[in-house]
């Protein structure tokens, strides 16, 4: 069974996220956590808690043990924007990005003949 978890308008930009995301895809779950507690970047705590909501909707059905991380993905989401003010009356655009991060956990592996998605890597 595949058991997913949703952070929509993540305030972190997806291109933040997606280095972090490709370390866990096809991990176990015990090994994805542990690699997201080492991992010191900002990106690493909002997957962390996705991936925890995850195992928490797979409910008493199975044990962490027996869960892996079968898909997660970073979606551009909506970007806000706004004007920084500066010197001699001028102004710059900055863009607040943000992003939805999406993570599936599943109790079987990826069959053997199955390509593993792995972006840029």
């Amino acid at each position: 069974m595949r058991f997913r978890a949703l952070h929509r308008f993540a305030l972190i930009s997806a291109t933040k996220v997606r280095p972090t995301i490709n370390l866990i895809r096809g991990q176990p779950v015990e090994e994805a956590l542990r690699i997201l507690h080492f991992t010191p970047t900002r990106a690493s705590g909002f997957v962390r808690k996705v991936l925890q909501s995850a195992v928490a909707n797979a409910g008493l059905d199975v044990t962490a043990d027996d869960l892996y991380v079968a898909d997660v993905r970073a979606d551009v989401g909506p970007t806000r924007k706004g004007i920084l003010p500066r010197a001699r009356g001028r102004a710059d655009h900055v863009r607040h990005r943000s992003c939805h991060i999406t993570v599936v956990v599943s109790d079987e592996r990826a069959a053997e003949g199955e390509p593993r998605r792995t972006h840029g890597t």
